[in-house]
């Protein structure tokens, strides 16, 4: 599908990445017997070339889990940047600066111990900026969910005119 305004589509990989690198929260929707349902989450992004894999953390019950278990295709949005702009007495003189990276693809629950390490460490890069030593040991009670982005795009609305 291509985007209505697409001009505003980000195309170069680098961008998106930084995009997807900075935000801290990302928007998981999914769908249960109860309907549409969407959960912030923190999350930690791995890039291999243009391959996108997020992950998250959580508790092994609850909806989101039983959703995801009763049907593992999720979207997921994240965003940063937003700002108001223009300034008027109409309302379609404003505007609202953002950038963000939407996308949907399956969910799988990692089992496997290393993996689930590896998935911790990703996720606590991400949210400080710094290295962290995971031990197998330390994963055995959290829950640990990789996305495998099977499509995502990228789009970003920048003005030189914040409000005020």
């Amino acid at each position: 599908m291509e985007m209505r305004r697409a001009k505003r589509q980000v195309k170069d990989l680098a961008a998106i990445q930084e995009i997807v690198m900075s935000c801290k929260i990302c928007r998981l929707a999914m769908e249960d017997r109860e309907g549409l349902y969407i959960v912030p989450m923190s999350h930690g992004a791995k890039w291999e070339g243009e391959k996108l894999t997020l992950y998250f953390h959580c508790a092994g019950e609850g909806r989101k889990i039983d959703a995801l278990r009763a049907d593992p295709r999720c979207a997921f949005e994240m965003d940063r940047g937003w700002r108001l702009t223009g300034e008027g007495d109409k309302a379609c003189t404003y505007s609202c600066d953002y950038q963000c990276v939407t996308g949907r693809g399956t969910v799988r629950f990692v089992e496997d111990s290393r993996e689930k390490a590896e998935a911790m460490a990703v996720i606590m890069t991400h949210q400080t900026g710094r290295a962290f030593s995971i031990t197998e040991e330390m994963t055995r009670e959290v829950t640990v969910l990789a996305l495998e982005a099977e499509t995502y795009t990228a789009k970003a609305h920048i003005t030189t005119e914040p409000l005020g």
